[in-house]
Order: C-alpha cells, then structure tokens, then sequence
C-alpha cells in the first residue's frame, strides 16, 4: 500500500509540474465571498471528451473524487455548517458518493489526499446532494460557490448534463 501511495504521488507530482494548459485535467480554482467569509475550491478538471461521465467513467455506488490528481478541496476562513456539520474555519476534501437517483457529498479532514485515496475514517460525514439535470452539457467539470444571500451559499459541481448542489452557512 506505501509503495502504491508513493508511485501514485509520484506521478501526480510530475503531472503537477506540466503547464497547466497543457495537462489533460487542469487544475482550476473558484472564490467567493459569502457572509463576510472567503471560501476556495481548489481541483483538478477533466473533460468529458466524448465519455458517458455517470453510471460509466464514474460509476454509481462508489466513493468518487470530483476531479483528478489531488482531492478537491474546500478552504474557508470561517466556520461553516453543512447539512449537521459543524466546521471550523480550514480546508477539508470533497468527495461524493454518485447514485442512479441520489447523491451524497462527503466531507472528509484529509485536503491534501490523493484523488485515489479516500480514507473513510478521515470522513466528517456526509450530506445529501440536490440534484438537477441541466439541459446543455457541460464538457469540463467545473465548481460554482454562489451566494444565497446573507450567511448563506450553495457549492455546485456541474458535468456532464448533472449540477449537484449542497446548500452551506457560515457560522463564526
């Protein structure tokens, strides 16, 4: 399992290093101000590139990181609640759990985690996702962080023909 590790963040360490224009999954990042709060997504983005992306490139019923290379990571200078989760001001990882008919996002402590390497009892808990299919594809997987006015916000994760969304508030 080390040696795994190692060589995974090996090559994902030599992924880093190529431009990013010219990687396959570019990494990307959103920011937004949300209740006096700055919260950050950063990931790394693949393409859709002529693949069915649910139920096949990423199947249902399986642990799912949100991009590539590193776990996607959600940094905020406050605390936040999502669904019962409480918080406190730092980065933690994304990661979701895909089904036919619903989804589940995980927040998990580790925001530094190799996108292969989720570690269930690193997990915070989980959330339901409301999701929406949208009507035109959307060929790059990408993250929105919208304001809902006030403390609150939404995060979104967009693919495909699919926006999953969780709805989020800054405390503290």
């Amino acid at each position: 399992m080390n040696r795994r590790r190692f060589v995974f963040r090996s090559l994902a360490a030599a992924a880093a290093s190529v431009p990013a224009s010219a990687q396959v999954s570019p990494p990307k990042s959103v920011k937004a101000a949300i209740g006096g709060a700055s919260i950050e997504m950063n990931y790394y983005a693949p393409s859709m590139r002529g693949r069915r992306i649910f139920g096949s490139l990423v199947p249902y019923g399986e642990i799912w990181c949100p991009g590539a290379n590193w776990a996607t990571s959600i940094t905020s200078d406050a605390g936040l609640e999502i669904g019962t989760m409480k918080l406190a001001k730092g980065s933690y990882a994304l990661w979701v759990l895909p089904e036919e008919t619903e989804w589940q996002a995980i927040i998990n402590s580790d925001a530094k985690a190799f996108h292969l390497d989720h570690r269930a009892a690193s997990d915070i808990g989980r959330v339901k996702m409301n999701l929406k299919a949208l009507d035109k594809a959307v060929e790059q997987l990408m993250f929105e962080i919208r304001s809902e006015g006030g403390k609150k916000g939404v995060i979104a994760l967009l693919w495909e023909k699919t926006e999953a969304s969780i709805p989020f508030t800054v405390v503290g």
